[in-house]
């Protein structure tokens, strides 16, 4: 299976504090917000300046269940890696004994989480040409 680097997303504290420090002290450009009911969360989204690098915020509300306690630098949420087939790459992970943490579908896209040896989420996002 193939994989591309996608970005890395990291779970915020405050979602205001943290956009001002990526945009403002460090020159990212904010390229969009989202809220996902689905898991209970909201989304900025940054790039670098040369547009190489990406960087997602993730702010859970109280009651998702993808929230759990802030300990400094325990913030990496996830490691994104594109995938041109979701259910085989499920299939795969599965295969091969690692465990699939979750699973999101909303109206647009779909993505899923498998835990890598030390429980580190590697979140699969479907790229173009393979199925959802």
């Amino acid at each position: 299976m193939k994989t591309r680097f996608v970005y890395v997303g990291i779970r915020v504290k405050d979602m205001g504090k943290s956009l001002d420090f990526y945009t403002s002290y460090l020159g990212m450009k904010d390229t969009g917000h989202s809220r996902i009911e689905e898991t209970k969360g909201d989304v900025a989204f940054l790039q670098s300046e040369d547009g190489k690098v990406g960087i997602e915020l993730n702010h859970y509300d109280p009651d998702s269940p993808y929230n759990s306690s802030y300990s400094v630098g325990e913030g990496l949420d996830h490691l994104a890696f594109e995938v041109s087939d979701m259910d085989e790459a499920i299939r795969e992970a599965t295969k091969l004994g690692y465990r699939v943490a979750g699973e999101v579908k909303t109206k647009t896209s779909r993505w899923a989480y498998v835990e890598d040896p030390d429980g580190i989420w590697i979140e699969l996002v479907r790229g173009s040409g393979g199925s959802s």
